[in-house]
């Protein structure tokens, strides 16, 4: 029988909080000593500038609040197997607990992880934590994975969603590890200057999530109506939480029907997003091709063009395409980290089919700059867009960014908040891209503005031959 003196090995990944997460519960439980650690792998540091700046934000923000609970983060670095292995022979650890990943990578590492461990007798146990429902129990009534939300919306909506567990107390080890200083692994190496200017829109942590959803909540009733709006505060600004873990799922879930038990308006069109978020990891964890390639194999003969050095794909990297739109959605990535939904929408379209750009090259540069960076979202949103996904939106629904601009932001305040040229005193969010950006591109807000590197009629044009000529070629 395991003594009680002997500690759990806590091992966190993308899920940097003590409410809501069922691995430390489980442990918790257990009345024996937890050690939380944190592994900087090489999957981990495959990670993009912007993401992994914020994963170390967060790691920061979640050392302290351990530190408050009487506990401490041990950081360590290299292959995650080999410094679980010495942290257990250092401190005679006899289990180890994390929160599952659905990526295929993530699972390949954790599936050889927990094998090795249990054949050396140590108890290995992953918990569920970053998602409503288990891949693997949603499935249709022949049993097979949903390729379309809809019907995966419906067979999920009267599903139980487990109630989110409170901070549990919890021992510390009497005896600690040596730990690593977060400082020198310098995770925001790669974000250059951008770091100082996405800082002040970046507000890191499990309390500071909670007061986010907090703050959705009083305005949840307007979300279906104005949740496109590019000029208005209408999302929830949760993305970047879920992303790491700051916040859980369940506890997002639980509060929204609460409020809807008390009649506020708005919260079924926000769960059918939280649902559509499962709908990308339902879809990774069946297909992982989602990924890397196209979800729809008939797309892989699709002339797409795949040099990123080509002027008109650098001139949208730059957000200078002459496009507002287009345009002011990158700039708000660049300057926050983020993207406004429907702008990810009208920027995607764009590259994939005004430019004829492949999908992937899109999907990779977010993968660099969002500071919420999903794997699965991400894959999916781009496949959704470009046409070669599940589910997805038809190749010739073609975006009209100046229609699209005209429909969500009539009044120009979103383009003017993120594009200097051209304005006698642009704000301050504005001219932030130009401190934001890397030096190299060497760009002048007292510069004009750019004329378009594809005309819309032209671009839509010629996408729609292309995909013409797909289908009879």
């Amino acid at each position: 029988m395991e003594s009680k003196q002997s500690p759990i090995i806590l091992w966190f990944r993308r899920d940097l909080r003590l409410s809501d997460h069922p691995a430390l519960s489980a442990a918790a439980r257990t009345g024996r000593p937890i050690l939380p650690v944190f592994i900087l792998d090489d999957l981990t540091l495959t990670l993009g500038a912007a993401p992994k700046w914020r994963l170390g934000l967060g790691l920061e923000v979640f050392a302290k609040s351990l530190e408050r609970n009487g506990n401490r983060l041990i950081l360590r670095r290299g292959e995650a197997l080999d410094v679980l292995q010495e942290l257990i022979a250092e401190t005679g650890a006899t289990a180890v607990y994390w929160s599952r990943a659905y990526d295929p990578d993530a699972l390949a590492r954790d599936t050889r992880i927990k094998s090795a461990l249990q054949d050396q007798g140590v108890e290995a146990r992953s918990f569920a934590g970053h998602l409503l429902f288990e891949p693997w129990t949603v499935a249709t009534k022949a049993g097979h994975p949903f390729r379309v939300f809809t019907p995966m919306w419906r067979a999920v909506q009267g599903r139980e969603v487990p109630a989110p567990e409170p901070v549990p107390p919890f021992k510390a080890p009497s005896k600690w590890p040596s730990s690593e200083y977060l400082k020198t692994w310098n995770l925001g190496a790669a974000m250059n200057r951008g770091a100082a200017v996405v800082t002040p829109f970046v507000r890191p942590g499990e309390n500071a999530a909670f007061e986010a959803l907090h703050r959705f909540l009083d305005r949840i009733q307007d979300y279906s109506g104005n949740r496109d709006r590019l000029d208005l505060d209408s999302t929830s600004g949760l993305s970047e939480y879920l992303s790491i873990g700051e916040l859980g799922p369940r506890c997002i879930w639980h509060a929204v029907q609460r409020a809807a038990m008390n009649g506020v308006r708005g919260t079924d069109a926000f769960l059918r997003q939280m649902v559509w978020r499962e709908f990308a990891y339902h879809l990774m964890y069946h297909s992982p091709q989602l990924l890397h390639g196209n979800w729809k194999p008939e797309w892989d003969a699709f002339p797409w063009q795949t040099d990123v050095r080509q002027p008109e794909v650098i001139a949208w990297r730059q957000a200078r395409t002459g496009i507002p739109a287009v345009d002011a959605g990158l700039r708000e990535m660049y300057v926050t980290g983020r993207m406004h939904n429907r702008a990810r929408m009208i920027v995607a379209s764009y590259l994939t089919k005004h430019l004829m750009t492949h999908w992937k090259i899109g999907m990779d540069w977010f993968s660099e700059c969002l500071i919420d960076w999903d794997p699965a979202a991400n894959a999916m949103g781009w496949q959704w867009v470009a046409g070669s996904g599940p589910d997805a939106s038809p190749f010739f629904r073609i975006f009209n960014p100046d229609t699209q601009r005209e429909k969500f932001d009539p009044d120009a305040i979103y383009v003017k908040r993120w594009i200097a040229e051209g304005q006698a005193d642009p704000p301050a969010t504005a001219l932030a891209y130009f401190q934001a950006i890397p030096r190299s591109w060497a760009l002048d807000p007292k510069a004009g503005y750019p004329n378009p590197v594809v005309e819309l009629a032209t671009g839509r044009a010629r996408a729609l031959a292309a995909y013409e000529g797909r289908k009879t070629g």
